[in-house]
């Protein structure tokens, strides 16, 4: 009976009008004869198949099946009675089977089909007439799936995909395994607050408002609760896809957890040098460096120069009137600008009440929170200076009448006068030979008119002499010179001097 409506319909114009209304169609169609032979197949269902006449495509539904084979997605091959052809001629009834088709003879797909059936029955007796196979190539559609998918496995940032429909995860990443610590099966099929990815969100509120109805949810930092107990600190975004035809949300992370521990190790830093600097006994101030204002200063420095926090912080120096004068503030200052570190500088400021006090002074640059700043550290010397003159005076003053010391009293003398001379200064060879002689007999204790008497000159021959002595060394004192000199290995011993017509005459 089949088969008889079948020929009939082969025989008249209802096939020709059939496939005049499906000819065009972007669907690729397939007639198949109840008794397994393909009648007529569109040039879509021929393209979709890499073939461009019917014979090509098989004379039969065993024809197909050989010159095709088909498996499902999970790589899982179809068997013969599986086939969306075969089925269709069994009578049954499908919609939407996705399978991938490889030519016989390959290995890979070429393309992807999503397949539906469809029967037309004889109008007389229901028998089926004409079994159509309705083919969608969806190829396109699963080569960028599969794109996303190894994308999104293959990303180390991590991320997890939910279903919206019930907020369950579908997808889950080797980052965000690795960044919690938990298994894939702990998370996939449970949802969005099982596994809560919005917990201790800064806008939670405002995230779940966006998730409910699947719109883009913006950055903001949360905690991700660790399986075997703790939290860690992360950026969360979601940003809303279709998977698989459904809406979904696709939440990425990024880790602050290594922030969080730098910043928890920076303020435990900054909470030691802020101790540290505070009970100092030596007197400190930070300042910046750009403008050369003091930022903080600690209790050494207020009990040193009498200026509370509140009195110097935040104004410049200039406009305190710390430093002694202008030109050692920009001396300073000018230092610090091109980068130098001051290291032991001697310079003298006036403390709050205008006495004054003798400093060493050292800088040191140092980060002071997102600034770049200046160390200021200072070491009080205004007694030792005052001692120092002091004995200074009263070796000088000694010195004065050296007749009666012995030699290694003087020596003993000079030493404590002066400190051991620069070795890249002025040396015995930048002075003459007169010069030299006259230094010698300054180092044996000789007076101006003694040394003049000896060298036969004029007292006032000496004193230039000794002028010029003191200009090239670069001292002032009769002590200091003769510091020099012993600083040098010279002492005077051993040189003969020599008087000169020249400088007797005059």
């Amino acid at each position: 009976m089949a088969t008889a409506s079948f020929k009939t319909l082969r025989e008249t114009a209802d096939l020709r009008h059939l496939r005049q209304i499906i000819v065009g169609l972007d669907e690729g169609v397939i007639l198949i004869d109840p008794d397994q032979s393909l009648l007529w197949a569109n040039d879509a269902a021929l393209a979709m198949h890499g073939v461009a006449t019917l014979p090509e495509l098989g004379a039969t539904v065993d024809e197909y099946r050989d010159r095709f084979q088909l498996r499902y997605r999970n790589n899982h091959r179809l068997e013969g009675d599986d086939y969306p052809i075969e089925r269709v001629v069994a009578g049954d009834s499908f919609s939407e089977v996705v399978v991938e088709v490889t030519v016989a003879g390959e290995t890979d797909p070429r393309w992807v089909h999503q397949v539906r059936s469809l029967v037309l029955n004889d109008a007389d007796d229901g028998d089926p007439a004409c079994l159509v196979l309705i083919i969608q190539d969806v190829s396109a559609r699963y080569e960028a799936e599969d794109r996303f998918e190894q994308s999104f496995n293959a990303n180390p940032a991590p991320a997890v995909i939910c279903r919206l429909s019930d907020l369950r995860f579908v997808k889950v990443n080797q980052g965000f395994l690795d960044l919690t610590g938990h298994r894939r099966d702990q998370v996939l099929c449970r949802t969005v607050y099982d596994i809560d990815v919005l917990r201790a969100a800064e806008r939670r509120d405002l995230a779940k408002e966006r998730l409910g109805e699947g719109r883009t949810i913006p950055q903001m930092e949360a905690e991700l609760e660790l399986p075997e107990g703790g939290t860690k600190l992360v950026i969360v975004a979601g940003q809303p896809i279709d998977l698989d035809d459904q809406p979904c949300m696709l939440f990425t992370f990024a880790d602050l957890e290594p922030r969080r521990k730098a910043e928890g190790a920076l303020r435990h830093s900054e909470e030691r040098f802020n101790r540290t600097f505070q009970l100092a006994p030596v007197p400190m101030a930070i300042g910046a460096r750009d403008g050369h204002l003091l930022c903080e200063v600690n209790a050494s420095f207020t009990q040193m120069t009498g200026y509370t926090g509140t009195e110097i912080i935040g104004r410049p120096l200039g406009e305190v009137e710390l430093w002694d004068s202008g030109a050692v503030r920009r001396e300073i200052e000018a230092a610090i600008d091109g980068g130098h570190d001051l290291r032991g500088h001697e310079a003298r400021i006036h403390a709050k009440d205008g006495a004054s006090i003798d400093c060493i002074v050292s800088t040191g640059a140092i980060r002071f929170g997102d600034d770049e700043c200046v160390l200021w550290a200072f070491q009080d010397i205004t007694r030792r200076k005052a001692t120092e003159r002091e004995l200074v005076e009263a070796i000088e003053a000694v010195m004065k009448d050296t007749s009666w010391f012995s030699r290694s009293i003087m020596d003993k003398l000079a030493r404590l006068r002066a400190p051991q001379a620069d070795p890249d200064g002025p040396g015995l060879d930048d002075l003459t030979a007169r010069e030299r002689d006259v230094l010698a007999l300054i180092c044996r204790g000789y007076d101006d008119k003694r040394i003049a008497r000896t060298l036969e000159v004029a007292g006032n021959t000496v004193r230039n002499h000794v002028a010029r002595i003191y200009a090239k060394i670069g001292v002032n004192r009769r002590i200091a010179a003769v510091a020099w000199a012993r600083a040098r290995g010279f002492d005077g011993e051993g040189v003969t001097p020599h008087s000169t017509d020249q400088e007797t005459a005059a």
